[in-house]
């Protein structure tokens, strides 16, 4: 199937990104960022994984420095070139997470959209460590995840579809043991009726899972919620932000 590949990532993948987290939601997690961590023009910000670049381009028009990291070059790309045409502090890296290690010294590094949960727990503690070295002393680390086990659990999981650019995807979610997982096969049918099959995985952690993680590797959890410095996050809550500290 011709550019599928391309398609699926570089605009299937930002279409759901976008249904997923709309452009309000970005907002009220940069308008709690910025407070809540004392950031302020001059403050580095890490962004793991860091996708189309929504946090990394919200919190650079207010003068805070981002190196914003993705292996999908379609996305480090884009934000590159918004970032030269605003004159924002943006630097970009294209490397996969794991292998990268960061220079410097961070105020606050991020793991949004629901991106650690696409690594085992020992690739999680791994990339936990890393941000860890790269925090200063009592650096933060903010992540979001859509599917801890007080989520995953509370709801049932169900097929959908959509459809982009004459491209039609069936997305068919279950639920797997040893480790506990969802794993998304997704069925991609051309306009010409070729057909392709991808499956993505999303690791379940509990939160006190994710509290043990968070502690072997240099961190402490400070708070959970459900909507960023609002709502203390309750099981079955569609989303959760854990707000940790570096330790040492």
């Amino acid at each position: 199937m011709n550019n599928v590949n391309d398609l699926y990532f570089d605009g299937y993948y930002k279409e759901i990104w976008k249904t997923l987290i709309p452009d309000e939601l970005t907002r009220k997690e940069i308008e709690f960022m910025v407070p809540h961590f004392a950031l302020q023009p001059g403050s580095r910000v890490l962004d793991l994984m860091c996708g189309y670049g929504r946090h990394a381009l919200a919190l650079a028009k207010q003068g805070i420095q981002v190196t914003a990291i993705d292996n999908l070059p379609a996305y480090t790309d884009e934000i590159r070139q918004k970032a030269a045409e605003e004159n924002l502090p943006v630097e970009t890296v294209c490397a996969g997470v794991l292998s990268f290690q960061p220079a410097g010294l961070y105020d606050l590094a991020i793991c949004m959209g629901n991106s650690l949960n696409f690594f085992n727990a020992a690739d999680t503690n791994q990339i936990l460590t890393h941000t860890a070295r790269a925090l200063k002393p009592g650096g933060h680390l903010l992540i979001n995840s859509w599917t801890l086990a007080e989520i995953v659990y509370a709801r049932p999981l169900s097929n959908n579809w959509s459809r982009i650019g004459g491209y039609t995807f069936l997305n068919a979610p279950q639920f797997r043991q040893s480790p506990a997982r969802v794993e998304v096969e997704s069925i991609i049918l051309g306009p010409d009726g070729d057909r392709e099959t991808k499956t993505g995985v999303d690791y379940i952690y509990s939160l006190n899972e994710m509290e043990q993680l968070l502690h072997g590797t240099g961190f402490r959890l400070e708070a959970t919620y459900s909507i960023p410095g609002r709502k203390t996050f309750s099981p079955g809550d569609p989303r959760a932000y854990l707000v940790a500290s570096k330790t040492d």
